[in-house]
């Protein structure tokens, strides 16, 4: 089955947040990530999962083609680097900080309304942005934090309302992670009650099929 999406209809349905300048944003998120222990009770680190498999090429999004035409050094793929990342306690806080505060930090705006277009991939250096533009966001100040930017892998989803829709997929050894902007919570992948479709390759500058994976478990939005 193929579906491609010329725009992803991915602003959270419920949202709380407030204009916040970016930069006060990212300063709030890198303390947060790098907080004393227990200072980011937000839950367990998650039981061993199964990872998504992949089922060969998938054509890439046109907003993601646009995004590494100005941003080319983003959307390389550094064979060198891991492609998972061990999930131990402080990384796990960082998922989840990061996750957090990118949420409440970014107010929701399409595309058309933004930028009047109906699909473009940016940073949300204005303080606005919809789906992908919280997951781009979400990577850079995690590789920022020092993870591999190879395990952090943008992926296309068919979500609760059946529409398309992006989330940030993390590899770790204890299974596929979602952050999402929809909720605060870092979930499996197949908790989330969301389709799987494609996600950026861990191999080269490309995306691979997800085999319209996913699970019985439905969604909580936020």
């Amino acid at each position: 089955m193929s579906m491609d999406f010329a725009a992803l209809r991915c602003l959270p349905t419920n949202w709380e947040a407030t204009m916040k300048n970016p930069i006060v944003a990212l300063v709030l998120i890198l303390a947060g990530a790098v907080a004393a222990d227990g200072a980011l009770a937000y839950g367990q680190r998650p039981e061993p999962t199964p990872a998504a498999a992949e089922h060969g090429l998938a054509r890439p999004p046109v907003g993601w083609l646009q995004f590494c035409s100005m941003h080319p050094a983003d959307c390389a793929v550094d064979r060198q680097e891991e492609a998972q990342i061990d999930l131990d306690a402080r990384r796990w806080r960082l998922l989840t900080a990061i996750n957090r505060k990118v949420n409440g930090a970014i107010v929701p705006q399409t595309d058309e309304e933004q930028w009047g277009v109906v699909e473009s991939w940016n940073y949300p250096d204005s303080g606005r942005g919809d789906c992908e533009d919280y997951a781009l966001l979400k990577r850079r100040l995690l590789a920022e934090a020092g993870l591999p930017r190879r395990a952090l892998r943008l992926a296309v989803v068919i979500d609760e309302n059946g529409e398309g829709h992006a989330v940030l997929m993390v590899r770790t050894d204890r299974g596929d992670l979602i952050l999402d902007n929809k909720r605060d919570a870092v979930l499996p992948w197949l908790a989330t009650g969301y389709v799987f479709v494609k996600r950026e390759s861990q191999d080269f500058a490309g995306w691979t099929s997800l085999g319209h994976q996913g699970s019985e478990m439905t969604a909580s939005p936020r």
